[in-house]
């Protein structure tokens, strides 16, 4: 089966709530891996909220994403996405 990712959610900081076309979904934490020249865009976290779904897996308009097969094995199975925080204005 060729994995790829189904749905994805920010959860804060540099972790993602994924889910895959094989029912496995979690959250995966990707701060360890914003290196390089493709990822050092990445390590702005209003930047990094900016992904979006493409070619089944997350990409960014930088041209970075990640394997989903990668991703797939990353995970923290089965975990709840964590909200958003919001800001709050005065």
């Amino acid at each position: 089966m060729f994995i790829h990712v189904t749905n994805a959610k920010y959860c804060g900081e540099y972790k993602v709530w994924l889910s895959f076309n094989d029912g496995t979904e979690g959250e995966i934490d990707l701060a360890s891996e914003l290196y390089g020249q493709v990822f050092e865009p990445l390590k702005d976290k209003e930047f990094f909220k900016s992904f979006k779904l493409e070619g089944h897996t997350l990409s960014w308009d930088n041209g970075a994403d990640f394997a989903p097969e990668f991703l797939h094995e990353q995970i923290v199975p089965n975990s709840t996405p964590q909200p958003t925080p919001l800001s709050l204005r005065g």
